[in-house]
């Protein structure tokens, strides 16, 4: 099958169901031919809202002989969506997306360019720059929190993303543009806010940030069992 502009393919997948999640990386599976495997969860976040006991997951297997689990966690199917596990992904389907043209919001600049230096010992997901040598900065965060129809930010207290906002307002007052792009990696969200009932000090800093002119975009995406892709913008509020 053809892939489409801006899709992630998924490496082929095999079903099983979902024992349990622990040590933040590890993940008890049983296989759909009765085995029971461990496979390594690339998601360091508290999953509150998929990693459900008994659901269907997707798992892909790895062959690299340097790997010590075989087998990653790739989806796992709730009730109303699939949901997207691997949060190296939203960087890369970002970054495809808007060479692409698929992010309205960011189709002018020429360049793009991941992991991107800024101070001493901080870095953002992207920089886009123009021509021109105007520039842009970006921070990706994946979503995976939905309660309701909404979609919250993040799903545990988070330093290292209050540090993400503080660089961003500092660049954003040497006169750059600066975004804070949430990707929700689900189908079944219909709006955005960040946790205040989480983390109200990450929500306070981004209220304060989004003052100053820090831009944020949200987008969910469209799922199946062969790929991931950029679906739709979301609109967001602070309360």
């Amino acid at each position: 099958m053809k892939t489409k502009i801006g899709e992630i393919k998924f490496p082929e997948l095999t079903e099983g169901t979902l024992i349990k999640r622990y040590k933040r990386f590890l993940t008890d599976i049983r296989l759909k031919d009765g085995s029971q495997i461990t496979a390594h969860c690339p998601n360091t976040g508290a999953m509150s809202t998929c990693a459900q006991t008994g659901q269907p997951v997707y798992v892909s297997y790895h062959d690299n002989p340097k790997r010590k689990l075989k087998y990653s966690w790739d989806l796992i199917k709730m009730p109303t969506s699939l949901v997207g596990i691997n949060t190296i992904l939203p960087n890369k389907l970002v970054k495809l997306s808007i060479e692409c043209g698929l992010i309205k919001e960011l189709t002018t600049y020429e360049q793009v360019r991941s992991e991107v230096k800024v101070g001493e010992k901080s870095r953002l997901d992207l920089m886009l720059e123009k021509d021109s040598g105007e520039k842009c900065y970006i921070e990706v965060k994946n979503c995976t929190l939905v309660e309701g129809n909404m979609a919250y930010f993040p799903d545990a207290v988070t330093a290292r993303g209050l540090k993400h906002i503080e660089e961003l307002v500092k660049l954003k007052k040497k006169g750059h543009r600066a975004v804070m792009f949430y990707l929700i990696q689900r189908m079944d969200a219909e709006h955005f806010q960040p946790a205040s009932h989480i983390d109200p000090a990450y929500s306070t800093a981004l209220y304060n940030a989004h003052q100053t002119g820090i831009e944020i975009l949200v987008y969910d995406v469209h799922l199946t069992l062969k790929g991931i892709s950029i679906r739709k913008s979301l609109p967001f509020s602070f309360q």
